[in-house]
């Protein structure tokens, strides 16, 4: 049975709700795209409603940070220290927003979502 992201079939009251059509494509639920720490960056693109395309960030090696006095730099991810979403996702180096991630500059928490993003040679794709 496919994963659906359409309301639920049962009303806060435990009622049903009566199905009107059928489930539609754009409606199906995708898989976590699990963005890794690795050297290289690699994504992959999702063909989506409209012939529009989405593109999954699979690894990555660098971060963004930006420090309290508003400037940015770019930096390598070292690891994965704490993720509060789940604590498997550490020990497998996953990224996710709400992770802290060991960079140069210290401990940093991710504040992107790094499966909806990716981008080559510093642009947005």
């Amino acid at each position: 049975m496919a994963r659906s992201q359409f309301r639920s079939q049962r009303k806060p009251s435990g009622g049903r709700f009566h199905a009107f059509r059928t489930k539609r494509k754009s409606e199906l639920a995708g898989f976590p795209s699990l963005t890794k720490v690795s050297p290289d960056r690699k994504f992959q693109t999702k063909r989506v409603v409209g012939n529009n395309t989405k593109f999954s960030l699979l690894t990555v090696h660098d971060i963004n940070v930006t420090d309290k006095n508003g400037k940015t730099s770019k930096t390598p991810i070292l690891n994965v220290v704490d993720n509060a979403a789940n604590k498997n996702l550490v020990r497998r180096n996953i990224v996710t927003k709400g992770a802290v991630v060991e960079t140069k500059l210290g401990r940093v928490r991710v504040t992107s979502r790094p499966g909806q993003e990716a981008s080559v040679n510093g642009k947005l794709v």
